[in-house]
């Protein structure tokens, strides 16, 4: 049935992400797409450190590569990396920001990474943030922490479509700490965003091309006139020449 075909595609599209996920947990791994083309399978990294994920040499490539044909029984996978933009406005590359520096500090300073975090996407330009750490912070009892600044939608399409969102997971000495990060970057366009125009610069800007095109008709009518008066003058010029022409004759006559 092609239905069964289409479901064990998308299987294997989720099990090869999910490897490479694992494979490459400290590289800012943002997003991972596969393609079909005729010649293989077209893997796209994308990374914001993409100098780890090629390894020295193209090592770390080439031990993927082998690996995907191994595991998932690909022809050909050919692996292309891309770096992120803007790394600090990316919620996965956020995400695994907040759960290193938990990782590596402890839970004890889980406040600080929360706001550090807020502040880099805010000065990336984002409008909105909110970071969620749930565990045993700081005590033995697991709490919801959350940390947000700006403006981030909670509902409709645009939530999802407009709101960038990343999980990660930190393994502490206390314990797993779950994060979450929800990122709505700068160039998301808001339904229900209005913009309100002042009286005063549409009044100017009316003046403006008013006298603009009394402009243009005042120009438009000289050089018509210009236009109508070049052929008098052309008439009057000739009789000139002509008189005095005749004169100069004259004069030699009655020299003679």
């Amino acid at each position: 049935m092609i239905e069964r075909k289409f479901v064990s595609q998308n299987i294997k599209e989720f099990l090869v992400k999910e490897f490479l996920f694992k494979e490459l947990s400290r590289v800012g791994l943002s997003d991972v797409k596969l393609q079909r083309t005729p010649l293989g399978e077209k893997i796209i990294v994308v990374a914001s450190r993409p100098g780890l994920v090629v390894g020295k040499g193209g090592s770390n490539i080439s031990r993927l590569t082998r690996e995907l044909k191994e595991r998932f029984n690909l022809e050909n996978p050919q692996i292309e990396i891309e770096e992120v933009i803007d790394p600090r406005g990316n919620a996965a590359v956020t995400a695994e920001l907040i759960a290193n520096s938990l990782e590596r500090f402890g839970t004890a300073r889980f406040k600080g990474v929360g706001h550090k975090a807020l502040g880099t996407a805010m000065e990336s330009g984002a409008l909105g943030i909110e970071v969620l750490i749930s565990g045993k912070i700081p005590s033995s009892r697991a709490k919801t922490w959350r940390f947000y600044q700006g403006y981030l939608k909670k509902c409709g399409d645009i939530s999802i479509s407009g709101v960038d969102q990343a999980v990660q997971i930190a393994r502490t000495k206390t314990g797993v700490v779950g994060v979450q990060v929800r990122i709505m970057p700068g160039s998301t366009i808001l339904p229900d965003k209005i913009k309100i125009i002042d009286q005063t610069q549409q009044v100017s800007e009316v003046v403006t091309t008013t006298t603009l095109e009394l402009n243009e008709e005042e120009s438009s009518e000289s050089t018509e006139k210009s236009k109508e008066e070049a052929p008098a003058k052309k008439v009057a010029k000739k009789a000139v020449k002509k008189t005095t022409k005749k004169v100069a004759k004259k004069e030699k006559k009655d020299e003679e």
